[in-house]
């Protein structure tokens, strides 16, 4: 079974920017392995703290993971406290290798959230090591395509889309209900989360001349393609 690893900063990053993708993975029969490196549990509504929401964030992604047959990952790191060093460079390149992903989805190297920007340096690193025999780990070592970059409203300075992923009606739907267990999702009074991405999944499949496509961005090396004749 071939599988797909998206990481990101916080519980429903992924799910949110990429998760039509990952949807419609799972309908093709992919394993999908949603990595968040914080529980992203500042964002506590009144009624609960920050311990009892980081409790329901980590349910949120079991549910959601279990509704599209795949697994939730979470490391043990707060919200805003994401550490910069090789100790988690290297547990990523662990899941990397434990999980053997066809492919990576995470942030962009810009944005407004620096767990985000920090997430991008992270994952870049962990393939890098993941994908180095030299380096002597539990598991053998795997390369995984990307990183691909997802589409995210926080992440915005310098993105231009240059992947279109189709999106299948089935997966927009499944990923509709996936995200809606995700309180955040559906009742931040900050940002109307589900919405905004809801119709940038329909915007992109127009751009893609499909019905439903999610929007990634590369590094600029994996842009540099030849091209024998046309």
């Amino acid at each position: 079974m071939k599988t797909i690893m998206a990481i990101g900063a916080h519980i429903g990053d992924m799910e949110l920017t990429c998760g039509g993708a990952l949807a419609t993975y799972s309908l093709r029969g992919y394993r999908v392995i949603t990595v968040a490196l914080t529980g992203g549990e500042r964002g506590n509504p009144p009624e609960l703290t920050v311990k009892e929401y980081r409790k329901q964030k980590e349910s949120e992604a079991k549910t959601f993971a279990e509704m599209l047959k795949g697994k939730a990952i979470i490391l043990p790191y707060l919200d805003g406290e994401l550490p910069d060093n090789e100790e988690i460079r290297f547990q990523v390149c662990d899941l990397i290798r434990k999980y053997k992903p066809e492919a990576i989805m995470t942030h962009w190297k810009n944005s407004i959230h620096k767990d985000h920007e920090l997430t991008y340096k992270i994952v870049k690193d962990a393939q890098f090591y993941a994908g180095l025999r030299s380096i002597e780990r539990e598991d053998d070592a795997h390369f995984a395509k990307g990183p691909y970059y997802a589409q995210n409203w926080e992440d915005s300075v310098d993105f231009r889309p240059y992947i279109y992923l189709e999106v299948s009606s089935e997966g927009f739907e499944l990923w509709q209900k996936a995200i809606s267990s995700h309180w955040f999702a559906v009742n931040s009074p900050d940002f109307s989360y589900m919405e905004y991405y809801s119709h940038l999944i329909r915007c992109n499949g127009c751009l893609s001349r499909n019905g439903y496509a999610e929007a990634f961005d590369v590094d600029e090396e994996s842009k540099k393609m030849i091209v024998k004749e046309f």
